[in-house]
């Protein structure tokens, strides 16, 4: 029996990519000198994942590279960045593991049962002015890149604070006309998705279902806070979707198979989206995926962030056994590929294949990042 390599260096490179958005990566480098990657990007979570990353990466030098590490960090109700840690340090292993045996991912999970993986376009990050217009214009880009299925995050006015005190119709006006502009865009053909981000209470998300009737949308994603305790209502609100043919789908944050069951059990949604990076670990995909078959509903990865999350989300899009698309965001920044030394996977048709090479098949190029990183790297 082969001898696991053992970890040399282990630290945690936050790296600044444009005025909002900064990513965070694992780096795992063994005594034989090979280096595997993990994402763990979280939104203005910088702090927090220093604090989790000064607690954890200590422990990890001189261990062996086997996946038992990452069941060792894992806590019953983790915080989102510890789950986020133990999630980077999962796909870093596995990337090892995969060069160790001169093996993609998606064998190490069980085999790929697709090459081809649908993605769709979240065209927000990308998209400024952040008008009408400007959604408008984002939508044709994404179309000229060969996509077909588009989402955007038009609400920027409202929340649930808002809902309770304001005009709910005059607080959506806006985000209706960026949604209607992206529409005329793409076309009646194109498959069009919302992005609520938990900014309505329920009688607002009633009244935001309806006013988008007209406007023939594919899935409403997070249109409330997800609290366990809603899952109900939340159930309520996908038959209002369901009426006018359109689908819910939500849970992008959940940290273990666990927290999606109270969801599942309630019908509260069609469509699920873990993302690799809170999750826990890439095998866990399947058995939520499972779950999710047997309770009506379907798994589209939540995959926002960087090339690392990308590469790792392409290949658990590859092995489940049911899957909607992947998202990808579209166009934010030239450094999603600069960062790798390349593009990930080419898209055509709308659709990627997998990463060539064994292990993740990408790796975090040291000359870019270390122009890009805040600060020293944790370690």
């Amino acid at each position: 029996m082969t001898t696991p390599a053992t970890i040399a260096e282990a630290d945690l490179q936050l790296l600044r990519i444009t005025n909002k958005t900064v990513w965070a990566f694992l780096r795992l480098e063994t005594k034989d000198g090979r280096v595997g990657w993990g994402e763990a990007t979280i939104a203005n979570g910088e702090e927090v994942l220093r604090e989790v990353a000064g607690r954890f990466l200590p422990g990890l030098r001189g261990a062996p590279v086997d996946l038992g590490l990452v069941e060792k960090l894992r806590r019953a109700e983790p915080t989102l960045a510890e789950a986020a840690f133990a999630s980077s340090l999962d796909m870093a292993l596995l990337d090892l593991q995969g060069q160790a045996l001169v093996k993609p991912i998606h064998a190490l999970l069980g085999g790929a049962v697709r090459q081809d993986i649908p993605l769709y376009a979240n065209i927000n990050r990308r998209t400024s002015p952040r008008t009408p217009e400007g959604f408008a214009a984002s939508a044709g880009v994404a179309t000229a890149a060969g996509y077909t299925i588009f989402k955007l995050a038009p609400f920027d006015e409202v929340s649930v604070e808002r809902c309770a005190r304001g005009d709910i119709a005059a607080l959506m006006a806006p985000g209706l006309a960026r949604v209607r502009a992206t529409r005329e865009a793409i076309g009646p053909e194109a498959t069009l998705r919302v992005d609520c981000h938990w900014r309505f209470d329920h009688a607002a998300a009633e009244a935001m279902i309806d006013a988008c009737r007209e406007l023939a949308l594919d899935w409403i994603e997070c249109p409330v806070p997800e609290v366990a305790d809603a899952a109900p209502a939340i159930a309520a609100l996908r038959r209002r979707a369901a009426g006018q043919g359109c689908r819910l789908a939500g849970l992008e944050m959940g940290t273990s198979p666990a927290a999606f069951e109270p969801f599942l059990e309630a019908g509260s949604y069609d469509v699920i989206m873990p993302d690799v990076k809170y999750l826990g670990g890439l095998a866990r995909f399947q058995e939520l995926a499972a779950s999710a078959a047997r309770h009506g509903a379907i798994v589209s990865p939540h995959n926002p962030t960087g090339p690392i999350c990308h590469a790792a989300s392409l290949h658990v899009a590859a092995v489940l056994p049911e899957l909607d698309s992947l998202e990808v965001q579209f166009d934010e920044t030239p450094l999603f590929d600069e960062l790798v030394g390349g593009v990930v996977s080419p898209v055509v048709a709308g659709a990627a294949a997998l990463p060539a090479g064994s292990g993740l098949g990408v790796a975090i190029d040291p000359v870019v990042a270390a122009r890009l990183r805040l600060g020293e790297a944790a370690s």
